[in-house]
């Protein structure tokens, strides 16, 4: 590929010009959120500056003007991701609601007392607490299929896992926690072999990869818009139009109707039917924004200089005795999780803060991870495409100076 424009990119990130304590801002913290670029931020100023008004329900012109806004970024991000229909294209809070969205109406209506929902032990809470939450309140089985000390799915265990009770396959497609990228196209065509529906967990792997869900032939795939240089708040689920069709509604309310009587309501059409109530205009307008601009930049060549990074990031880290990088399987997205010897991660973030390096240190709402890897919590440096092999080396030199504080 040609060079990757980073000195043009990190331009177009008026926040990484911020210092924090005197030094530069060093914004390693991409997979809890990504910083925005200006033409997002310029998005949502314009709209609120010259065409807001109410979506879908006004005949005025500014309501117009704010539909097609709208309207438009479903447009986009059905581009984005490949999408047959926009009436696959559900918008929602983030990839937390899209979970809980199928748990409460997808599962309710097709899984019962002794069905098994599938899902892997590198999952996020957001992933694991809707379906045991679902499994209390219905009878259901969750099965969890292990992980190997690399951070890797083993696979045959989790095939021997399908069986003819399975009903639903949940499934992560890039840890937060490890930055393992699970074979999904692997799952779902031995999903597919017993018709078993698939969910795709893909708030991590929107931002670092290209995503075609008709090439994966998932049948849901949610994802969170704050992750993908967009605004918080605003996040997408992708259902196969057929599923969504027969699925109830999730939430009653306006827009999400076509007729009400006392007697009776006449549910809206796809992709209505799930969006009740006024929505997050601005968010979603973003959203389009953030879609229009990696799409200029290319995904392809996002993933390819994220990579370099976390090679380069890899590298470094093993030379630094006493740190153990936990999640070291080869297929990876661009996250280093690790610990130090004898410096619990809550110091090793506190005092990367000191130098103005922001990282995340925590369970990363991944606790059944960190028991399996038998550690309290990790330090997490994730990196996103406005990121350096200079930024790395700050990071490095920042845990070689703890480590000596701390003897």
């Amino acid at each position: 590929m040609t060079a990757f424009p980073i000195e043009k990119i990190r331009a177009e990130f008026p926040i990484l010009k911020e210092k924090i304590r005197n030094k530069p801002l060093v914004y390693l913290d991409n997979a809890a959120t990504c910083q925005k670029p200006q033409a997002v931020i310029d998005s949502i100023s314009h709209l609120y500056s010259h065409e807001y008004a109410n979506v879908h329900r006004g005949v005025h012109t500014l309501s117009v003007k704010a539909t097609d806004r709208y309207e438009g970024a479903r447009e986009k991000i059905k581009n984005f991701i490949n999408a047959k229909s926009t009436k696959e294209i559900i918008f929602v809070k983030g990839t937390t609601e899209a979970i809980n969205l199928i748990a409460q109406t997808f599962a309710k209506a097709n899984i019962t007392k002794g069905d098994e929902i599938l899902i892997t032990a590198m999952e996020h809470h957001s992933n694991i607490v809707p379906w045991q939450m679902f499994c209390a309140e219905t009878g259901a089985v969750l099965k969890v299929a292990p992980i190997n000390l690399q951070g890797e799915l083993i696979y045959d265990q989790f095939e021997k896992l399908i069986s003819d009770k399975t009903r639903l396959i949940s499934v992560v497609h890039m840890s937060n926690a490890l930055g393992t990228i699970n074979p999904v196209k692997k799952i779902i065509a031995a999903a597919k072999a017993k018709n078993i529906p698939v969910l795709l967990d893909g708030a991590q792997a929107i931002p670092h990869m290209t995503v075609d869900v008709q090439a994966l032939d998932c049948d849901f795939y949610a994802f969170s818009g704050h992750k993908l240089y967009a605004p918080s708040g605003i996040g997408v689920l992708y259902g196969k139009q057929a599923l969504l069709e027969a699925m109830p509604p999730y939430q009653g309310g306006g827009d999400m109707i076509r007729k009400v009587t006392f007697e009776e309501t006449e549910y809206n059409t796809l992709p209505y039917k799930f969006e009740a109530g006024t929505p997050s205009i601005a968010d979603v307008v973003g959203l389009g924004a953030a879609v229009d601009y990696l799409t200029e930049i290319g995904m392809d060549n996002v993933a390819a200089y994220e990579a370099e990074l976390l090679d380069y990031a890899t590298k470094k880290a093993e030379q630094i005795e006493g740190l153990r990088i936990i999640g070291q399987t080869k297929e990876k997205g661009a996250i280093l999780s690790f610990v130090l010897d004898k410096i619990h991660p809550h110091d090793i973030g506190t005092m990367l803060d000191s130098l103005g390096i922001a990282i995340r240190a925590g369970h990363h709402c991944a606790m059944p991870v960190m028991d399996f890897f038998e550690v309290p919590a990790t330090a997490r440096a994730s990196f996103a495409m406005y990121n350096t092999k200079e930024e790395i080396d700050v990071l490095m030199s920042g845990i070689e100076q703890l480590i000596e504080v701390f003897g």
